[in-house]
């Protein structure tokens, strides 16, 4: 069975920024292949990969309520159009929900999401899934084991707290997470005191084990700006020698 890895954490936290870091770390450290999952319905971690998305799973489950070819059969059908929605890549093939099929939840579009993942979970070594905002979504995919669940906030006394809370969410929600941890994005540095009196607090409170702290880098953003994919950032980069000591501590 393959390791699954999820990211939570309120908007604007930098999940899908981290999971193009992390996403980069296994492949460096040839832990693979690995299943890219973006969750999001406002889906741009291709972005950060330099990668065109064409067809998503919310695309594929409309085509599976119309109209199936009369010579095969809808799971036959169904397993030909999740396949021709990954984007195949050296190491990783990625998968995007992106928006449903109209308006309202978007429970069925991450029932069938969990469908295709289920469906192809074994051909990978890990799955690694950037969820958006809260939790919830996470119980919709029926991740119901997830042995990392990494939880992101920004730097501030708000945010971390909010990661504490999050955090709190997984027993009610009859989630099974093995290791859950705590990531503090674009901090400044040095962290002032303050922040990390809050992060030590939420720790303590939440249970919930500090992985550690990613400074803001100029580097990043430059790297997004250009649209070059982040898997292209030199290792040697100060943010990446910071995010792989983290991930070296998590895996």
């Amino acid at each position: 069975m393959p390791k699954v890895i999820a990211l939570a954490g309120k908007g604007g936290t930098g999940k899908t920024t981290t999971s193009a870091l992390l996403l980069k770390y296994l492949l460096d450290k040839k832990k693979t292949p690995v299943l890219l999952v973006d969750a999001d319905p406002n889906a741009n971690l291709n972005e950060l990969l330099g990668l065109q998305v064409g067809l998503t799973i919310g695309q594929v489950r409309k085509e599976m309520k119309g109209e199936i070819p009369a010579h095969i059969s809808r799971d036959q059908f169904m397993e030909m159009k999740m396949h021709q929605s990954l984007i195949e890549e050296s190491g990783f093939d990625l998968m995007v929900m992106g928006q449903p099929d109209g308006p309202g939840c978007y429970c069925a579009a991450n029932q069938f999401l969990a469908m295709a993942m289920d469906h192809l979970a074994d051909n990978y070594q890990y799955i690694l899934v950037d969820n958006e905002a809260g939790m919830e979504h996470l119980s919709r995919l029926n991740l119901t084991s997830i042995d990392h669940l990494l939880v992101l906030s920004d730097p501030s006394a708000r945010g971390v707290m909010t990661a504490g809370r999050i955090a709190d969410i997984v027993k009610p929600l009859n989630l099974k997470v093995h290791e859950k941890w705590l990531i503090v994005n674009r901090a400044p540095n040095p962290v002032p005191p303050t922040l990390m009196d809050k992060i030590e607090q939420t720790v303590l409170n939440a249970q919930l084990p500090l992985a550690g702290i990613f400074h803001s880098s100029d580097d990043l953003i430059q790297q997004e700006l250009s649209g070059n994919s982040y898997l292209a950032l030199d290792s040697d980069l100060p943010i990446i020698q910071e995010a792989y000591a983290v991930f070296d501590k998590i895996l």
